[in-house]
């Protein structure tokens, strides 16, 4: 009972993110108005979510002044660090022991890929040159950004009666593909090489797409001919840039402003079981970086 009188618990839990497989920040032992103070006989004692953690190990470092530093940090790592701090302000003095309150989250950065929609002139709705026209424009375009390890994925192909302005109906194709990184897609962790710079991959498989269909404008304009059944139709194409995190990862600037843009790892209470950008309600789990309810 005495001990409880004499120990004082420092506020409200600080928050810290660490990047996914890096070395966290230096997380102190102390507070900001004892940083520049002298603490006679100081000890310092680390707990965390599987005990108390002893001051070397090859996940953790410790340092004699109290310094916690993460090696390497997984995402079930994640959770409610506290250090006790006991010392003495003068030689003459009963001594102090403050706890200190964090949580550490794991975090990567958001995996995008980038969302397609375009028209075609088209042949009837229930022609089979539209189908055939479908698998070929997927192919070429599939081949466009092999190289780059990135592929082509068709969400949706519609074909609908469109009515002109102050003319008749005409058929049009409604495509919306995606184009997103292979290593990414294949692998449910998240890139650990330096290497692995897939926004500029993405990036130059964005420019080719673009290339393409901006030639086939340049190509349709060159003929004398009469137009082919089949073509695009200038100024149709629109691009998003979508982001998304891995599962057991969501994206809330409102939980973790100071993170905002990050794919922080999911809390207890929630969970997210595939690549969107959501940590969802669930009463059930208990653990950080749950991708299941």
């Amino acid at each position: 009972y005495i001990y409880k009188e004499r120990l004082k618990i420092l506020g409200l839990f600080i928050k810290i993110y660490v990047k996914l497989n890096h070395n966290s920040p230096r997380v102190l032992c102390v507070t900001n108005r004892l940083r520049n103070s002298e603490l006679i006989d100081p000890e310092f004692q680390w707990h965390g979510p599987g005990g108390d953690l002893v001051a070397e190990n090859s996940s953790v470092k410790i340092s004699p002044t109290g310094t916690l530093i993460f090696r390497h940090f997984k995402y079930d790592m994640s959770g409610v660090y506290t250090c006790s701090l006991v010392f003495k302000p003068t030689a003459e003095q009963a001594e102090k022991n403050y706890l200190l309150k964090y949580v550490i989250y794991a975090y990567s950065d958001p995996n995008f890929y980038y969302e397609f929609t375009a028209r075609y002139h088209a042949a009837p709705c229930n022609s089979i040159y539209n189908i055939s026209f479908e698998k070929k424009l997927l192919q070429i375009l599939s081949k466009l950004v092999i190289e780059l390890s990135c592929e082509v994925t068709l969400l949706k192909s519609e074909c609908h009666h469109v009515k002109m302005q102050k003319a008749g109906l005409q058929n049009e194709i409604f495509f919306t593909f995606t184009v997103s990184s292979l290593d990414t897609e294949k692998n449910s962790n998240p890139c650990e090489q330096k290497s692995c710079d897939t926004a500029k991959r993405l990036n130059k498989a964005k420019n080719l797409i673009e290339r393409f269909f901006n030639q086939q404008v340049e190509v349709l304009g060159k003929r004398s001919e009469p137009l082919p059944e089949i073509y695009y139709i200038e100024g149709t194409l629109h691009m998003v840039w979508v982001n998304r995190c891995y599962p057991g990862y969501g994206i809330n600037a409102l939980i973790h402003p100071d993170c905002p843009d990050c794919c922080v790892v999911c809390s207890p209470g929630t969970y997210n079981p595939h690549d969107g950008v959501h940590c969802l309600q669930c009463n059930h789990t208990s653990m950080y970086g749950a991708t299941k309810c």
